[in-house]
């Protein structure tokens, strides 16, 4: 009997054990940094940590360390995100529901890093993935998606997942350079950022579990624009060994400093600070600063319309500009592209991207309303756009699938492959396509900007609004996620769970597929861009 007592009391103890999925306390998961101790906790065997510092900043100037404390900091939370231009008030309903946001709490003061890990004892050096948030360079956040989270890419890939929170749009762009030293960077401070955080990781990833010498940058949509921002960054070079861009692939050329110095101008114009009187930009509320930057883009934008200078899409924006020492290069230069000539590359894009949005209106619509539609938009070349979808998509079948076709961000990731693949000696370069369809409301999201994001973090379970969770949708996550992780391991995402994925140049144009069956194929819609593609 007292056998089969104690035989039960060691079952329920090494079970408990097992379902201890989390632990906490004052003695949980603390590490070092150059800064002071943190604490984070351990869940499902990952060691996490939210919300550390890795810089600090007066508005409008450099990154700086951030201030050492003394305690062990408790770094079990998101930090702050960067304030946003337009704070959401109001959300569409269902598309709310498929991304699933979490907003967060803005602050200036938003220059905080995350880091999962499988463990930080074990003098492991593990491959370090530093994923860098979407949202254009004017909104969004580290913790914005659930996709986000970097648990489960951690704990299948026995790698150190980071992420960061970074100055953006006004703050993290307005050019005040023409206005005193402290303010020489201000163009380019959110890129500046970034480079910081980089260095973070460069001094303190191996005491959580990770090989500072093996970092893999990567990042969507704005992130993956940001990927190439850093790639172009001559002050960043080194900070990390290989490169994912994600639907970031902008063509538009980065504003000068003459531009953006004559932004800087109008905003202080509309504020009413004189030059001579400059900081007291810095105790501006930021709505009101906000508002100053919005009015001067436009002025700005029109007077660049009246003179016949180009103004790319709807007007100015926040971003990157060719500052002529953080970023002295056009990022789809020659000098760009040698910069990261030794920098493997991974790059891609969705199927639909934000093409389902557009056409929200014709999902279900029948092949003639789909038609009107395609030869209003296309005139006498809506045969030859047909015959040029059919042939890039042969086995679509749904007659809006025939407007919903990404011709926006795909064509730059094919130009910058095609570019870089073609330098003599450079790193390797894969193409991927994300063609997976969600089956989530009826279907109508489709492969929708963002959707891949679920698949290459592992993370079906926590995007089952965008997934729909099927075991589809599971097997497809195993394969891209290791994808990912075998990239960020050697430069190489071939594993044995996909076809053999070869090294892209202009001539195989090999792209892998990935769909319920992964497939390598040429690239089938060189045809479309030709007829919609503007040059």
């Amino acid at each position: 009997m007292k056998k089969i007592i104690l035989l039960s009391f060691l079952s329920l103890t090494i079970c408990a054990g097992l379902f201890a999925q989390l632990q906490t306390g004052e003695n949980i998961a603390v590490t070092n940094t150059n800064a002071g101790k943190v604490r984070g906790y351990i869940n499902n065997g990952i060691y996490t940590y939210k919300g550390i510092p890795y810089a600090e900043a007066k508005r409008f100037e450099a990154p700086q360390k951030p201030k050492p404390w003394q305690a062990v900091r408790s770094s079990m939370v998101y930090g702050p995100v960067a304030p946003l231009l337009d704070p959401t008030t109001s959300v569409q309903d269902e598309g709310e529901f498929v991304f699933d946001h979490s907003w967060g709490f803005t602050n200036e003061d938003c220059m905080r890093i995350n880091v999962w890990s499988p463990n930080i004892n074990d003098g492991k050096k593990r491959p370090v993935m530093f994923w860098i948030h979407g949202g254009g360079f004017t909104a969004g956040s580290s913790q914005e998606l659930p996709s986000y989270d970097g648990e489960n890419l951690a704990k299948k890939g026995d790698v150190v997942v980071v992420s960061i929170n970074h100055r953006l749009n006004i703050l993290g762009y307005l050019d005040l350079s023409a206005y005193g030293e402290k303010y020489k960077q201000s163009a380019n401070l959110s890129v500046l950022d970034m480079k910081v955080a980089l260095e973070w990781v460069k001094d303190n990833i191996s005491n959580f579990g990770g090989d500072p010498n093996n970092v893999t940058i990567f990042g969507q949509s704005g992130g993956g624009a940001k990927v190439n921002t850093l790639m172009a960054m001559p002050s960043a070079k080194g900070l990390f060994h290989k490169a994912i861009n994600q639907s970031g692939s902008f063509r538009a050329a980065m504003l000068d400093k003459t531009t953006t110095q004559a932004i800087a101008a109008e905003v202080l114009k509309e504020l009413k600070i004189e030059a001579t009187d400059v900081d007291k930009i810095q105790n501006v509320p930021f709505t009101e600063l906000s508002a100053a930057g919005k009015k001067a883009l436009k002025t700005i934008a029109d007077k660049m319309k009246a003179e016949g200078k180009p103004v790319i899409g709807f007007g100015l924006s926040w971003g990157p500009s060719v500052d002529g020492e953080v970023l002295p290069y056009q990022l789809f230069s020659k000098e760009a592209f040698e910069l990261s000539k030794n920098i493997p590359l991974l790059i891609g894009t969705t199927k639909n991207e934000f093409a389902p949005f557009q056409n929200m209106a014709l999902s279900n619509a029948p092949l003639d309303k789909v038609m009107e539609t395609i030869k209003s938009r296309h005139k006498d070349k809506a045969d030859a756009y047909v015959a040029a979808v059919k042939k890039a998509y042969p086995n679509d079948t749904k007659p809006s699938d025939l407007l919903d076709i990404d011709v926006t961000f795909r064509p730059g990731a094919v130009l910058q492959a095609n570019e870089k693949s073609a330098l003599q000696g450079g790193a390797p370069v894969y193409m991927y396509l994300f063609d997976w369809q969600s089956p989530v409301l009826d279907g109508k999201f489709k492969s929708v900007h963002c959707m891949e994001l679920a698949f290459c973090f592992d993370n079906i379970e926590r995007c089952k609004n965008m997934t729909g969770g099927t075991k589809e949708a599971h097997a497809l996550a195993g394969k891209m996620s290791q994808s990912w992780i075998n990239f960020a391991r050697s430069g190489n995402p071939n594993h044995s769970g996909l076809p053999n994925w070869p090294v892209y140049n202009a001539s195989n144009t090999a792209t892998m597929h990935f769909d319920n069956k992964c497939e390598v194929k040429p690239q089938l819609d060189k045809e479309l861009f030709d007829l919609v593609v503007p040059k």
